[in-house]
């Protein structure tokens, strides 16, 4: 989730650098024509009119739009698709019998034109007939049955890309959403910091503050114009992963989504662990391979048997003499080097058949572990975001408003105020990151049942 943990920005990691950094404009400042003129060119300099301003693009978009758009025309799922509805036209090509061969026969006897000797000899002829192979009895249906337990593999894969892309729409749009929301947190709380840029300047100006509390409260602000900065790179990466999976031009009008909601989840872990292990294309086509490797078993054992050919003749000599003939061969093809490859087969057959076994038993571990952790993460975000909602979020801003005010009575240091503005700074933002994961959670979780979650989403 690097989009949304690069919101986590510790202010405290860049400390022995930014007192460096203080110190060297602290000479800057007050080396020229005196302290307040200085300070106030810096305020004008850092005003908050960021370059960060969010631009809409328009009118926002819901998610059940974009997931309509994707599964209509992102490439990936189509060439799924017309991948399976390729593998379905299999079973009938192989399943039927092999093309018959029809042939023509002419002989001459004592010249090598066509139709030269035909008066010249008894045993000129010209003849006519049909061959058709039929293989061992059993063995056209195997292979119609495996080449359909391969369509059936084919269209898991469909769905499992499918399910896949719109997850990553779904994420790409919950964390555009989030960025959306933290830039407008960063531009607000810069109104905060304002007001701890005031009340330093306040201080500074009567005497009883310090150079070093206006200072920092300066480089904060700064520090935000950054931090908005960067949000914007975040948003410019979303926006283009976004329209490379909706398949539209880089260069269409940005994606705005609408406001992050926190989403119930209505199943138990039970019920979704039942979902998954019915819907999950995973556990699917593993079990269809499974099958397939059977029939494969089968269809090994059937080449230990012969395979047979029937031919039909018809040959005319002079009609003036002899009357036609007529002559039905059969022919039998003997699998007689079945050390060398009915055997082999037979044993790369039960191989496959076991890891066929195996890759099912990682597979459905894999999806019930990923299936826990998501359910786990839906869970404990909501808890967490309870927490912020009802505790953390109103006290971290009544102690930074009461920090305000006691700063500017001298009850209070600025280094305690400016920790309880950067309390309120990063809740907010961790609030919002909280949401945009559960709801990424609970995309994750549509893609490993096939359920619907959310009446925004399309349904799988």
């Amino acid at each position: 989730m690097k989009y949304l943990e690069f919101s986590r920005s510790p202010f405290g990691r860049r400390r022995i650098f930014l007192i460096r950094a203080v110190l060297v404009v602290g000479v800057i400042l007050f080396s020229a024509n005196g302290r307040a003129q200085e300070t106030q060119t810096l305020q004008e300099s850092l005003s908050f009119e960021s370059p960060g301003t969010v631009e809409h693009a328009g009118m926002p978009v819901s998610l059940l739009e974009l997931v309509k758009e994707a599964e209509q025309n992102n490439p990936q799922i189509q060439a799924s698709r017309e991948g399976w509805k390729a593998a379905q036209q299999i079973p009938t090509q192989v399943s039927t019998l092999p093309d018959p061969e029809f042939t023509v026969q002419q002989v001459n006897v004592g010249s090598p034109r066509p139709f030269a000797g035909y008066r010249n000899s008894d045993f000129a002829y010209i003849g006519l007939g049909v061959s058709q192979d039929f293989p061992y009895p059993g063995k056209l249906r195997l292979k119609g049955e495996i080449a359909k337990r391969d369509a059936d593999v084919s269209q898991q894969g469909y769905e499992a890309v499918r399910r896949a892309v719109l997850a990553g729409v779904k994420t790409a749009y919950f964390q555009l959403a989030y960025l959306s929301k933290t830039l407008g947190i960063l531009e607000n709380d810069g109104g905060l910091l304002q007001q701890v840029e005031q009340a330093a300047d306040a201080r500074y100006r009567s005497g009883m503050g310090n150079q070093q509390d206006l200072l920092q409260a300066q480089l904060e602000r700064t520090k935000l114009l950054r931090e908005i900065t960067m949000h914007h790179l975040e948003v410019a990466k979303l926006q283009a992963q976004l329209k490379e999976l909706l398949n539209r031009s880089q260069s269409s009008p940005d994606i705005e989504p609408v406001d992050l909601s926190e989403t119930a989840l209505p199943y138990t872990y039970e019920e979704l662990l039942a979902a998954t292990r019915a819907q999950n294309p995973q556990i699917a086509g593993a079990e269809n391979m499974i099958e397939r490797q059977r029939l494969q078993v089968d269809l090994a054992h059937k080449d230990f048997y012969p395979d047979f050919n029937l031919q039909y003749m018809w040959q005319r000599t002079d009609p003036t003499q002899f009357r036609a003939y007529y002559m039905l061969s059969v022919g039998v093809r003997l699998p007689i080097y079945r050390s060398r490859k009915q055997r082999p087969e037979l044993a790369q057959a039960g191989a496959e058949l076991s890891r066929s076994h195996s890759e099912l038993e990682v597979q459905s571990q894999h999806v019930v572990s990923e299936l826990r952790v998501q359910y786990e993460t839906a869970q404990k975000t909501a808890e967490l975001l309870k927490i912020d909602k009802e505790g953390l979020l109103p006290q971290a801003r009544a102690e930074f408003q009461a920090g305000v005010a006691a700063y500017q009575n001298n009850r209070q240091d600025f280094q305690a105020l400016l920790a309880s503005f950067l309390d309120v700074l990063h809740l907010d933002e961790e609030y919002w990151q909280n949401t945009a994961e559960r709801e990424t959670a609970l995309a994750r979780l549509e893609e490993l049942t096939g359920l619907s979650l959310r009446n925004e989403g399309a349904k799988q």
